[in-house]
């Protein structure tokens, strides 16, 4: 479970469900870089874990609707406060990253 969390792709799908369902197009638009298989990939994990449900509306073409689940839905919170976290400290990691990288190149 500790992999899923720490996982890029999860956090940030997790991250943009945590305000509703979203299609699997929205999803892949608002997510930068995702490709469709590992979009694929990661809703499935999440599905499997019990964090995401997968709702087919009987439609012609099919719709599918993705959400978090209330066990989601509690991860989500720490999950946003972690994203609040980086964000709010992001000059202190690039400042540490850089000097590591000069002591460590040389």
């Amino acid at each position: 479970m500790l992999s899923r969390v720490g996982d890029k792709w999860s956090v940030l799908v997790i991250m943009m469900l945590s305000d509703g369902p979203k299609r699997f197009n929205e999803l892949k638009r608002l997510i930068n870089g995702i490709s469709q298989r590992m979009l694929t990939l990661t809703l499935r994990g999440l599905e499997r874990d019990g964090l995401v449900t997968r709702t087919i509306f009987p439609t012609i073409p099919p719709r599918v609707d993705y959400e978090l689940t209330d066990l989601g839905h509690g991860l989500s919170r720490p999950v946003e406060a972690l994203g609040k976290w980086a964000k709010d400290h992001l000059d202190q990691i690039e400042a540490a990253r850089t000097k590591f990288d000069q002591r460590n190149d040389g």
